[in-house]
């Protein structure tokens, strides 16, 4: 096989001895380890978090730098928390700043991030100032989607891995990046007009 990918029946394979011996340099984060999770992620019928599944495995493959925010081509990894409030009857939004909408809070690997998982947790806490529960936090959602072009930033895809987390309360604090945070009740999705794949997460979080 030339490469580390190569493409069969919608299905990316990858070199797992090339991948398992690869570090992301300079990184705590290690591809093999994400990478196995990300396969172990069941998609059942969702083709679109198959695809996504398909193309994030392909990422991390491929790319030396896959959790660098400066890969554009064509992406990079990027985490989100899924945030479900103490009676499980809610899931945490922030208003995007730059995106101007409601969404997932979530962001960007660093490279002292410890677990993939860590990022995502990171990233609530410094986007609501939610305090979480210390439990595990399962991958709920592989989304890839592109972000627009803007200043030196080209177009290009966050490959988003989606990880749920519950709250141990419903005190929360907003930051610079959002002009808001609310607790979004599961009925009320279609009036914070969310996307298909936090839906999904959300319903595979609350199983």
């Amino acid at each position: 096989m030339n490469g580390f990918v190569s493409h069969t029946a919608g299905q990316f394979y990858i070199d797992r001895r090339r991948r398992a011996s690869r570090y992301n340099r300079g990184w705590m984060l290690l591809v093999s380890e994400v990478t196995r999770q990300v396969e172990a992620f069941e998609t059942e019928s969702d083709g679109e978090a198959l695809k996504s599944k398909n193309l994030v495995l392909a990422l991390l493959g491929w790319s030396p730098e896959p959790f660098s925010r400066e890969t554009y081509t064509p992406g990079h990894v990027t985490c989100t928390g899924l945030v479900l409030s103490p009676d499980r009857a809610q899931i945490l939004l922030v208003h995007h700043r730059r995106l101007n909408r409601w969404l997932l809070p979530g962001g960007h690997c660093e490279a002292d991030d410890p677990t993939i998982a860590s990022v995502a947790q990171r990233e609530v806490r410094e986007e609501t100032g939610a305090v979480l529960l210390e439990n595990a936090a399962p991958l709920v959602g592989i989304d890839v989607h592109p972000i627009p072009a803007k200043h030196r930033e080209p177009l290009h895809l966050h490959h988003d891995l989606i990880f749920a987390f519950q709250a141990k309360r419903l005190n929360t604090q907003c930051s610079a990046e959002s002009r808001d945070v609310r607790w979004c009740a599961l009925t009320d999705f279609d009036r914070y007009e969310l996307p298909a794949p936090i839906r999904r997460a959300a319903g595979r979080a609350l199983r």
